[in-house]
């Protein structure tokens, strides 16, 4: 991808637009994808277009063998991995390279970061975080935590979404725990943002602050039929 369309594409999608929009691991038959886009609008952003804007997103598989290195594969609508979960087993994804962005401040240029991260998890035995945003499950159907940086987080919000567009939020309680009754049958995603100001570094140069934004994806293989998921959005057309 050539640098101007690379510049073009962060202007038009800086992170307040960014933010709208979440990552997520999606298992389909044999493969599982890592999507950007809106999982309960069935919006998924392709290349050339949107998708364009991860620079180096990586995937490890953990499992009881410990941890595996997955590629990832570039298609017109989304990467695919290299290996699928077994049961109690997870793929955890993210991008640490994705483009900054500024704003002005007292006359001051600040440059922002943001963080996107995913997590597909095979049935809902309890996990250790891994990402520096983390959502787990806890070994209890329907309850999760949530973590930054290795410590339950408290005061999240977090949306359980369906491909269908249903939606519910639930806030983080003081031990980073949250729960959500599963009515629907099927594939959900949990989605949560947290913008950390403390200024830091990467990859050797300093930013003013941090927005992180992680997914956990899961089937409920009980409950309701869900409503089937409305007609395919096309992606954002701001490319």
């Amino acid at each position: 991808m050539n640098k101007i369309l690379l510049a073009s594409l962060a202007l038009a999608f800086a992170a307040p637009a960014a933010q709208a929009h979440h990552v997520w691991l999606e298992q389909d038959g044999k493969a599982v994808k890592l999507q950007f886009g809106e999982f309960g609008d069935n919006q998924r952003e392709t290349t050339p277009g949107l998708l364009d804007m991860f620079v180096a997103p990586k995937a490890t598989l953990v499992g009881a063998k410990g941890e595996q290195a997955l590629t990832l594969d570039k298609t017109a609508k989304g990467f695919v991995l290299s290996g699928v979960p077994a049961t109690g087993e997870s793929i955890v994804a993210e991008d640490n390279a994705y483009p900054t962005w500024e704003t002005k401040e007292d006359g001051k240029t600040l440059t922002h970061v943001w963080a996107p991260a995913a997590r597909l998890v095979n049935g809902f035995a309890a996990r250790q975080p891994k990402l520096a945003f983390d959502i787990v499950p806890t070994g209890k159907l329907g309850e999760f935590k949530v973590f930054y940086k290795g410590q339950p987080m408290p005061k999240v919000k977090v949306h359980a979404v369906i491909p269908n567009g249903w939606t519910k939020e639930a806030e983080s309680d003081a031990a980073g725990a949250v729960k959500f009754d599963l009515p629907w049958k099927g594939a959900y995603v949990l989605e949560a943002e947290h913008v950390d100001k403390t200024p830091g570094e990467r990859a050797g140069k300093p930013y003013a602050s941090a927005t992180y934004v992680t997914s956990l994806s899961f089937v409920n293989p009980t409950g309701l039929a869900a409503m089937a998921a409305g007609p395919v959005m096309a992606p954002n057309p701001k490319h």
